[in-house]
């Protein structure tokens, strides 16, 4: 007249928190003011030139830090978290980045963005910068030429595009 062990039911796959689209190579739901929006392939370029970047410390990581840079006028390519919640942490930074006429794009995800920034953490926002920064190791020549052909493809592409959309207007 022991306990009997109960059996254990078999798991079933739970759904994950994201939608099921993920998976079929589409990119997750971001807020409502990410505009421009990178697609795909644009995507993937850019996380390339933040990697790069961030190895010889090329950057500005998160919001304050990027703010701050914007104010003193530093030029350089902005790149934002699309998927921020609450948006009003992101919500000035394209104001900021307009008046200081740098380019700035949204991507799909912090997490990826924060992952491309060699951190662990998942960043809302980063500021690419063309050149290094004091105390920051230099490129090898080959880096360096290969860094300012995909930032100036980049950062041209992004101009364009925001061309284009002040046509529609």
């Amino acid at each position: 007249m022991g306990k009997e062990k109960k059996e254990k039911k078999e798991k079933t796959p739970s759904k994950s928190k994201e939608n099921d689209d993920d998976e079929g190579g589409e990119l997750r739901p971001v807020c409502a003011i990410a505009k421009p929006l990178a697609d795909i392939g644009f995507h993937k370029k850019i996380l390339k030139v933040v990697k790069k970047a961030s190895k010889h410390k090329q950057v500005k990581r998160g919001v304050k830090e990027v703010v701050k840079a914007l104010r003193k006028d530093t030029k350089g390519l902005c790149v934002i978290a699309g998927d921020i919640s609450p948006i009003d942490v992101i919500t000035h930074i394209p104001i900021l980045c307009e008046e200081s006429n740098v380019p700035y794009i949204y991507v799909h995800s912090k997490e990826e963005l924060g992952a491309a920034g060699q951190t662990k953490r998942p960043t809302s926002c980063m500021l690419v910068l063309p050149d290094a920064q004091k105390g920051g190791d230099k490129m090898s020549d080959d880096d360096a030429k290969e860094f300012k052909d995909m930032y100036g493809k980049v950062v041209s592409k992004i101009k364009i595009g925001r061309a284009s959309c002040r046509e529609r207007v």
